[in-house]
This record gives C-alpha cells, sequence and structure tokens, in this order.
C-alpha cells in the first residue's frame, strides 16, 4: 500500500494532468472526448489511490496506465467512427463552426499523418509525445520490450516525416 494519504492527490493531479491529457490529444478527434477521457483517468485514479503502490512505479507511469486501459475500453465501446479518418478540409462548415477552443493543439496535417500510421504505432507515439513518458514507461504500460518501442518509435517518426513532407511538397507544387 502507499504511505500516501488524499491530501496528496492533488499534487499528482497538478503534475499530471497535461500530459494525461496530452496522451488523449494524440489519440481522439475532439478537444471534449480529450478533456471527458481525461477526467475519466483521474475519477478512476481517485477511486483507487488507496491501492496505488509507489514502490511499483511512478504517479505518472500508473495514471497512464489508467489512461491507457480507458482508451481501450473506450474504443471497444464506441468503434463506430473512430477508426475512419473524418476528411479535415478548411472549406468544411463543420471545421469552422466547432472553432478554435475545439482544438487539440495539432495540426490537420499531423492529425492526418498520425491517423495513417497502424493503431499499435499511434499508441507508443500517443505514450511517448502526448504523454510525455519515457521509453522504458512506454515499454512497461504496453507490455512491448524497450528495443522494440525504441524501434516503433523511429520507424513511425520517420513515416510521419515522410508523410508531413509528401504534404508540404504537394502543396507547393504549381
Amino acid at each position: 500500500m502507499s504511505a500516501r494519504g488524499l491530501s496528496d492527490f492533488p499534487a499528482v493531479y497538478d503534475d499530471h494532468v497535461w500530459d494525461v491529457y496530452g496522451f488523449f490529444g494524440y489519440r481522439v478527434r475532439s478537444r471534449e472526448e480529450a478533456e471527458d477521457l481525461t477526467q475519466a483517468t483521474f475519477e478512476r485514479a481517485l477511486r483507487s489511490w488507496g491501492r496505488f503502490d509507489e514502490k511499483r512505479g511512478s504517479a505518472r507511469t500508473w495514471l497512464m496506465s489508467i489512461a491507457h486501459n480507458l482508451l481501450v475500453d473506450h474504443y471497444r465501446r464506441d468503434r463506430s467512427d473512430h477508426h475512419h479518418p473524418v476528411p479535415v478540409d478548411e472549406h468544411d462548415g463543420l471545421v469552422g463552426a466547432a472553432g478554435p477552443e475545439a482544438s487539440l493543439g495539432l495540426s490537420p496535417d499531423l492529425r492526418t499523418a498520425l491517423e495513417s500510421l497502424h493503431e499499435r504505432d499511434r499508441e507508443v507515439i500517443a505514450l511517448r509525445f502526448g504523454g510525455d513518458l519515457t521509453g522504458p514507461e512506454v515499454a512497461e504500460i504496453t507490455g512491448l520490450s524497450l528495443a522494440n518501442v525504441q524501434q516503433i518509435l523511429s520507424r513511425s517518426l520517420r513515416r510521419l516525416r515522410a508523410e508531413l513532407d509528401g504534404k508540404r511538397a504537394g502543396q507547393q507544387a504549381p
């Protein structure tokens, strides 16, 4: 059992809320969805705070494991449109109607490039860069070896770069 008391939870929230939100930002389609899942993560963490054991891992890794499991549950419940990208077009009235406050902070080009990756690759990218986790922390959460995580990151970043460079080249062509 953790030696931490319930009074320590607000500090843990303050320290890690943006890591959790960032992870969801790489994985879901809207700000509202990322906010809802972030809230659900911390609700679940608060309910099980007494079982958190800091000897077994950091609070951040524990929270990201909860977030990861929530995302898996989220996709299992609603498979309707999560795996089919919605076309992003600046002339689409729906994009403009959402307003800047609905943005997750990812450019449309990056969002499209991320959607071109395999599910596992997006997961590793989201944990590493959205959740700001280290390679060993990503390996712990996903159950992959560190070497595999590093290989996935390297390969995925090359694919993202190629996709983004191809998009830019297409925009510059006359």
